[in-house]
Formats: C-alpha cells, structure tokens, sequence
C-alpha cells in the first residue's frame, strides 16, 4: 500500500462532535458548545476547553438544553459548516 493509497481511505470521512444546544434563537440554525479535555503542557492537569458551532437545523427541532451530536457538511452560510446529525439526550425538565 502506497502513501497515497492510506490517504485516500480519510478522504470522505467526516468529523462528528457532540455537544449541548446552547441557543436556539435564529431559524434554522443552532448554536451548539462543544467540551473537550486537553492536559495542560507543563503541569498534565486536564483542562476543560470550550467551542461553539453554529449548525443547521433544518426543521427548527432541537432546543436549548438537548445533547446532540453534529456532523461536518460543506459551507451553509458565513459561519455555518456543520449540521446536527441526531439527539443523543434531551432534559426531562424544561
């Protein structure tokens, strides 16, 4: 197997995140946080570090609390490149 072959096994697999749906107010889109822990170079404490995505919402269905996995897509908009794939959980309390 060629270099080149190895690459070309990556090519058209897209990224998933999951995060939680921390606002809902612009239609057709969802603005989702993403956490992730990274060890802290010097002193290896892992640290809490934080992104936002804004992601498409087709249907206008997911609200602000629900944990919901997004999926890389091409550019929607200035700002959107991600679309909300499926609900993992949604709270039982509103």
């Amino acid at each position: 197997m060629t270099a080149g072959n190895a690459m070309e096994s990556d090519r058209g697999a897209r990224k998933h995140k999951v995060g939680t749906v921390v606002s809902d107010k612009m239609d057709k889109t969802v603005v989702v946080r993403v956490e992730r822990l990274v060890a802290h170079p010097v002193y290896k404490k892992y640290v809490k570090r934080r992104s936002t995505y804004k992601a498409h919402d087709e249907k206008n269905e997911y609200q602000v609390g629900d944990r919901v996995e997004i999926i890389e897509t091409r550019p929607l908009s200035k700002e959107k490149r991600w679309r909300v794939s499926r609900l993992i959980e949604r709270p039982a309390v509103r």
